[in-house]
Protein backbone atom coordinates (compact mmCIF):
# COMPACT_ATOMS: atom_id res chain seq x y z
CA UNK A 1 0.00 0.00 0.00
CA UNK A 2 1.34 3.41 -0.95
CA UNK A 3 1.21 5.92 1.91
CA UNK A 4 1.51 9.71 1.97
CA UNK A 5 4.85 9.28 3.71
CA UNK A 6 6.21 7.22 0.77
CA UNK A 7 5.03 9.78 -1.76
CA UNK A 8 6.51 12.63 0.29
CA UNK A 9 9.83 10.78 0.62
CA UNK A 10 9.95 10.20 -3.12
CA UNK A 11 9.21 13.85 -3.82
CA UNK A 12 11.92 14.95 -1.36
CA UNK A 13 14.47 12.66 -3.04
CA UNK A 14 13.87 13.88 -6.60
CA UNK A 15 15.68 17.23 -6.53
CA UNK A 16 18.81 15.71 -5.00
CA UNK A 17 18.86 12.90 -7.52
CA UNK A 18 18.37 15.26 -10.45
CA UNK A 19 21.01 17.65 -9.19
CA UNK A 20 23.57 14.84 -8.92
CA UNK A 21 23.38 13.91 -12.61
CA UNK A 22 26.83 14.18 -14.16
CA UNK A 23 25.88 13.98 -17.84
CA UNK A 24 22.99 13.26 -20.14
CA UNK A 25 24.16 9.91 -21.47
CA UNK A 26 21.33 7.38 -21.34
CA UNK A 27 21.15 4.81 -18.59
CA UNK A 28 20.08 1.42 -19.89
CA UNK A 29 18.10 -1.27 -18.12
CA UNK A 30 18.65 -4.60 -19.84
CA UNK A 31 15.70 -6.97 -19.63
CA UNK A 32 16.79 -10.61 -20.10
CA UNK A 33 13.42 -11.48 -21.64
CA UNK A 34 11.40 -10.65 -24.77
CA UNK A 35 9.28 -7.47 -24.99
CA UNK A 36 5.75 -7.56 -23.67
CA UNK A 37 6.17 -9.88 -20.70
CA UNK A 38 5.98 -9.17 -16.95
CA UNK A 39 9.71 -8.39 -16.62
CA UNK A 40 9.47 -5.95 -19.52
CA UNK A 41 6.42 -4.24 -17.98
CA UNK A 42 8.25 -3.84 -14.69
CA UNK A 43 11.37 -2.38 -16.31
CA UNK A 44 9.50 0.08 -18.53
CA UNK A 45 7.33 1.26 -15.64
CA UNK A 46 10.43 2.04 -13.59
CA UNK A 47 12.29 3.63 -16.49
CA UNK A 48 9.41 5.97 -17.33
CA UNK A 49 9.41 7.54 -13.89
CA UNK A 50 13.12 7.22 -13.05
CA UNK A 51 14.22 9.32 -16.01
CA UNK A 52 12.01 12.17 -14.79
CA UNK A 53 13.51 11.87 -11.32
CA UNK A 54 17.08 11.73 -12.61
CA UNK A 55 16.75 14.27 -15.41
CA UNK A 56 18.57 11.72 -17.57
CA UNK A 57 17.30 9.31 -20.24
CA UNK A 58 16.60 5.75 -19.05
CA UNK A 59 16.10 3.23 -21.86
CA UNK A 60 15.03 -0.41 -21.78
CA UNK A 61 16.88 -2.92 -23.93
CA UNK A 62 15.55 -6.47 -24.36
CA UNK A 63 18.14 -9.24 -24.62
CA UNK A 64 16.41 -12.59 -24.30
CA UNK A 65 17.98 -16.03 -24.44
CA UNK A 66 19.56 -18.80 -22.44
CA UNK A 67 17.26 -18.62 -19.42
CA UNK A 68 18.18 -14.96 -18.96
CA UNK A 69 21.92 -15.59 -19.35
CA UNK A 70 22.34 -13.46 -22.48
CA UNK A 71 21.03 -10.27 -20.87
CA UNK A 72 22.72 -10.83 -17.52
CA UNK A 73 26.09 -11.55 -19.14
CA UNK A 74 25.87 -8.32 -21.15
CA UNK A 75 25.72 -6.32 -17.92
CA UNK A 76 28.32 -8.45 -16.14
CA UNK A 77 30.74 -7.52 -18.96
CA UNK A 78 29.67 -3.86 -19.24
CA UNK A 79 31.78 -0.94 -18.04
CA UNK A 80 31.10 -0.21 -14.34
CA UNK A 81 30.23 3.41 -15.07
CA UNK A 82 26.73 3.61 -13.58
CA UNK A 83 25.05 3.49 -17.00
CA UNK A 84 24.25 -0.24 -17.28
CA UNK A 85 21.83 -2.25 -15.14
CA UNK A 86 20.01 -5.54 -15.58
CA UNK A 87 16.58 -6.36 -14.20
CA UNK A 88 17.46 -9.84 -12.99
CA UNK A 89 15.40 -12.42 -11.15
CA UNK A 90 15.66 -15.63 -9.16
CA UNK A 91 16.83 -17.65 -12.18
CA UNK A 92 19.39 -15.24 -13.63
CA UNK A 93 20.87 -14.37 -10.23
CA UNK A 94 20.37 -17.50 -8.11
CA UNK A 95 19.31 -20.85 -9.58
CA UNK A 96 21.37 -20.63 -12.81
CA UNK A 97 24.50 -20.77 -10.66
CA UNK A 98 23.47 -24.22 -9.41
CA UNK A 99 22.03 -25.54 -12.68
CA UNK A 100 24.73 -24.55 -15.18
CA UNK A 101 28.31 -25.81 -15.13
CA UNK A 102 29.60 -23.13 -17.50
CA UNK A 103 27.67 -20.03 -16.52
CA UNK A 104 29.60 -17.10 -18.10
CA UNK A 105 29.31 -14.97 -14.95
CA UNK A 106 29.02 -15.54 -11.21
CA UNK A 107 25.70 -14.45 -9.74
CA UNK A 108 27.42 -12.90 -6.70
CA UNK A 109 30.95 -12.01 -7.79
CA UNK A 110 30.10 -10.44 -11.17
CA UNK A 111 27.44 -7.97 -9.97
CA UNK A 112 26.67 -5.24 -7.49
CA UNK A 113 23.11 -5.56 -6.13
CA UNK A 114 21.18 -2.31 -6.53
CA UNK A 115 17.60 -2.92 -5.35
CA UNK A 116 15.00 -5.64 -5.11
CA UNK A 117 11.85 -4.19 -6.61
CA UNK A 118 9.02 -6.73 -6.70
CA UNK A 119 7.88 -10.30 -6.17
CA UNK A 120 5.25 -12.54 -7.75
CA UNK A 121 3.59 -15.61 -6.25
CA UNK A 122 3.52 -19.07 -7.85
CA UNK A 123 0.43 -21.29 -7.86
CA UNK A 124 -0.17 -24.91 -8.82
CA UNK A 125 -3.02 -25.08 -11.32
CA UNK A 126 -4.92 -27.88 -13.02
CA UNK A 127 -7.65 -27.94 -15.67
CA UNK A 128 -11.09 -27.12 -14.31
CA UNK A 129 -12.29 -30.69 -15.00
CA UNK A 130 -9.25 -32.41 -13.50
CA UNK A 131 -10.10 -35.23 -11.11
CA UNK A 132 -7.93 -33.74 -8.33
CA UNK A 133 -9.97 -31.24 -6.34
CA UNK A 134 -7.17 -30.35 -3.92
CA UNK A 135 -3.50 -31.03 -3.24
CA UNK A 136 -4.29 -34.13 -1.20
CA UNK A 137 -6.22 -35.50 -4.15
CA UNK A 138 -3.37 -34.77 -6.54
CA UNK A 139 -0.85 -36.48 -4.27
CA UNK A 140 -3.14 -39.50 -3.82
CA UNK A 141 -3.57 -39.82 -7.60
CA UNK A 142 -2.08 -43.33 -7.71
CA UNK A 143 -0.95 -43.18 -11.33
CA UNK A 144 1.65 -41.41 -13.40
CA UNK A 145 1.22 -37.66 -13.73
CA UNK A 146 2.60 -35.10 -16.15
CA UNK A 147 3.47 -31.51 -15.42
CA UNK A 148 4.25 -28.49 -17.56
CA UNK A 149 6.94 -25.87 -17.13
CA UNK A 150 7.58 -22.64 -18.99
CA UNK A 151 11.06 -24.01 -19.86
CA UNK A 152 13.59 -26.50 -18.59
CA UNK A 153 15.37 -25.00 -15.59
CA UNK A 154 12.75 -22.32 -14.96
CA UNK A 155 11.34 -21.65 -11.52
CA UNK A 156 8.15 -23.46 -12.55
CA UNK A 157 10.25 -26.54 -13.35
CA UNK A 158 12.32 -26.51 -10.15
CA UNK A 159 9.37 -25.85 -7.83
CA UNK A 160 7.22 -28.52 -9.51
CA UNK A 161 10.02 -31.07 -9.39
CA UNK A 162 10.60 -30.25 -5.72
CA UNK A 163 6.92 -31.06 -5.14
CA UNK A 164 7.20 -34.29 -7.13
CA UNK A 165 10.25 -35.47 -5.17
CA UNK A 166 8.99 -34.51 -1.72
CA UNK A 167 5.50 -35.92 -2.31
CA UNK A 168 6.92 -39.14 -3.75
CA UNK A 169 5.01 -38.85 -7.02
CA UNK A 170 5.60 -40.58 -10.33
CA UNK A 171 5.54 -37.67 -12.77
CA UNK A 172 7.03 -36.74 -16.11
CA UNK A 173 8.20 -33.21 -16.93
CA UNK A 174 6.91 -31.60 -20.14
CA UNK A 175 8.92 -28.42 -20.87
CA UNK A 176 7.38 -25.72 -23.09
CA UNK A 177 8.82 -22.69 -24.82
CA UNK A 178 7.20 -20.10 -22.62
CA UNK A 179 4.38 -19.70 -20.15
CA UNK A 180 1.65 -19.20 -22.78
CA UNK A 181 1.81 -22.68 -24.38
CA UNK A 182 2.28 -24.31 -20.96
CA UNK A 183 -0.88 -22.59 -19.76
CA UNK A 184 -2.82 -23.49 -22.91
CA UNK A 185 -2.06 -27.20 -22.58
CA UNK A 186 -2.88 -27.17 -18.88
CA UNK A 187 -6.30 -25.65 -19.63
CA UNK A 188 -6.83 -28.34 -22.29
CA UNK A 189 -5.86 -31.16 -19.93
CA UNK A 190 -2.86 -32.22 -22.01
CA UNK A 191 -0.79 -32.14 -18.80
CA UNK A 192 -1.96 -32.72 -15.25
CA UNK A 193 -0.58 -29.63 -13.55
CA UNK A 194 1.56 -26.54 -13.94
CA UNK A 195 3.31 -24.40 -11.32
CA UNK A 196 2.69 -20.98 -12.84
CA UNK A 197 3.41 -17.41 -11.91
CA UNK A 198 0.10 -16.14 -10.63
CA UNK A 199 -0.69 -13.01 -12.73
CA UNK A 200 -1.13 -14.73 -16.14
CA UNK A 201 -3.30 -17.57 -14.79
CA UNK A 202 -5.44 -15.56 -12.34
CA UNK A 203 -8.00 -14.52 -15.02
CA UNK A 204 -8.33 -18.16 -16.13
CA UNK A 205 -8.96 -19.24 -12.54
CA UNK A 206 -11.56 -16.49 -12.18
CA UNK A 207 -13.24 -17.64 -15.42
CA UNK A 208 -13.32 -21.26 -14.22
CA UNK A 209 -10.98 -22.57 -16.92
CA UNK A 210 -8.28 -23.46 -14.41
CA UNK A 211 -8.41 -24.49 -10.76
CA UNK A 212 -5.67 -23.39 -8.36
CA UNK A 213 -4.93 -26.04 -5.73
CA UNK A 214 -2.55 -23.82 -3.74
CA UNK A 215 -0.78 -20.49 -3.93
CA UNK A 216 2.60 -19.68 -2.42
CA UNK A 217 1.43 -16.56 -0.60
CA UNK A 218 1.72 -15.88 3.15
CA UNK A 219 -2.06 -15.47 3.42
CA UNK A 220 -5.08 -16.18 1.23
CA UNK A 221 -5.69 -13.66 -1.51
CA UNK A 222 -8.59 -11.29 -0.89
CA UNK A 223 -9.88 -11.76 -4.45
CA UNK A 224 -9.54 -15.57 -4.30
CA UNK A 225 -10.35 -16.54 -0.70
CA UNK A 226 -11.09 -20.18 -1.57
CA UNK A 227 -7.51 -20.92 -2.70
CA UNK A 228 -5.45 -22.32 0.20
CA UNK A 229 -1.92 -21.16 0.80
CA UNK A 230 0.90 -23.64 0.24
CA UNK A 231 1.19 -24.09 4.00
CA UNK A 232 -2.55 -24.74 4.37
CA UNK A 233 -2.40 -27.26 1.52
CA UNK A 234 0.36 -29.20 3.29
CA UNK A 235 3.17 -28.18 0.91
CA UNK A 236 4.88 -25.23 2.66
CA UNK A 237 8.06 -25.81 0.63
CA UNK A 238 6.16 -24.58 -2.45
CA UNK A 239 5.86 -21.05 -1.04
CA UNK A 240 8.62 -19.77 -3.31
CA UNK A 241 8.19 -16.34 -4.89
CA UNK A 242 9.61 -15.14 -8.15
CA UNK A 243 11.57 -11.99 -7.37
CA UNK A 244 12.96 -9.19 -9.50
CA UNK A 245 15.86 -6.88 -8.79
CA UNK A 246 18.32 -4.48 -10.37
CA UNK A 247 22.02 -5.32 -10.63
CA UNK A 248 25.00 -3.31 -11.90
CA UNK A 249 28.41 -4.61 -13.00
CA UNK A 250 30.76 -5.32 -10.11
CA UNK A 251 32.94 -2.26 -9.49
CA UNK A 252 30.21 0.29 -10.20
CA UNK A 253 30.74 3.25 -7.81
CA UNK A 254 28.62 3.14 -4.69
CA UNK A 255 27.31 6.65 -5.38
CA UNK A 256 25.99 5.58 -8.79
CA UNK A 257 24.35 2.51 -7.29
CA UNK A 258 22.68 4.51 -4.54
CA UNK A 259 21.52 7.18 -6.97
CA UNK A 260 19.86 4.70 -9.31
CA UNK A 261 18.43 2.61 -6.47
CA UNK A 262 16.79 5.71 -5.01
CA UNK A 263 15.36 6.69 -8.40
CA UNK A 264 14.02 3.20 -9.11
CA UNK A 265 12.38 2.87 -5.71
CA UNK A 266 10.91 6.37 -5.97
CA UNK A 267 9.44 5.35 -9.33
CA UNK A 268 7.82 2.29 -7.79
CA UNK A 269 6.25 4.39 -5.06
CA UNK A 270 4.66 6.75 -7.56
CA UNK A 271 0.93 6.01 -7.04
CA UNK A 272 0.10 5.55 -10.73
CA UNK A 273 3.11 3.27 -11.31
CA UNK A 274 2.40 1.26 -8.18
CA UNK A 275 -1.24 0.79 -9.19
CA UNK A 276 -0.27 -0.36 -12.69
CA UNK A 277 2.18 -2.94 -11.35
CA UNK A 278 -0.11 -4.19 -8.61
CA UNK A 279 -2.86 -4.60 -11.21
CA UNK A 280 -0.36 -6.69 -13.20
CA UNK A 281 0.04 -9.05 -10.25
CA UNK A 282 3.26 -7.71 -8.77
CA UNK A 283 3.82 -7.22 -5.06
CA UNK A 284 6.06 -4.23 -4.49
CA UNK A 285 8.69 -5.66 -2.15
CA UNK A 286 11.58 -3.23 -2.14
CA UNK A 287 15.03 -3.60 -0.63
CA UNK A 288 18.01 -1.27 -0.85
CA UNK A 289 21.51 -2.36 -1.94
CA UNK A 290 22.75 -3.82 1.37
CA UNK A 291 19.53 -5.63 2.25
CA UNK A 292 19.20 -6.92 -1.31
CA UNK A 293 22.75 -8.32 -1.23
CA UNK A 294 21.93 -10.27 1.94
CA UNK A 295 18.65 -11.46 0.45
CA UNK A 296 20.35 -12.66 -2.74
CA UNK A 297 22.90 -14.73 -0.84
CA UNK A 298 20.13 -16.43 1.11
CA UNK A 299 18.22 -17.07 -2.12
CA UNK A 300 21.31 -18.59 -3.75
CA UNK A 301 21.52 -21.04 -0.85
CA UNK A 302 17.80 -21.78 -1.10
CA UNK A 303 17.78 -22.43 -4.84
CA UNK A 304 21.01 -24.43 -4.67
CA UNK A 305 19.35 -26.73 -2.13
CA UNK A 306 16.27 -27.12 -4.36
CA UNK A 307 18.37 -27.83 -7.44
CA UNK A 308 20.40 -30.39 -5.49
CA UNK A 309 17.21 -32.14 -4.38
CA UNK A 310 15.67 -32.22 -7.83
CA UNK A 311 18.74 -32.81 -9.96
CA UNK A 312 17.53 -30.19 -12.47
CA UNK A 313 20.29 -29.12 -14.83
CA UNK A 314 20.46 -26.91 -17.92
CA UNK A 315 22.49 -28.25 -20.80
CA UNK A 316 24.60 -25.40 -22.17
Amino acid sequence: MITRRMVAAAAFTMPALRASAQDNRPIRIIVPAPPGGPTDLLARSMAERAQVTLGQPVVVENRAGGGGVVGAEAVARAAPDGLSFVLGHNQTHASNQAMMTRLPYHVIDSFAPVARVATVNHALVVASNHRARDMAGLIANGGRLSYASSSAGSASHVIAETFVRRAGLDAVHVPYRGAAPATTDTVAGVVDFYVATWPPVAPLVREGRLRALEIGAPARLADFPDIPTAAEAGVPYMAVDAWFGLFAPRGTPEAAITRFADAALAALHDPATAQRLQSGGFTLATLGPVEFANFQRAELDRWTEMVSLTGVRIEE
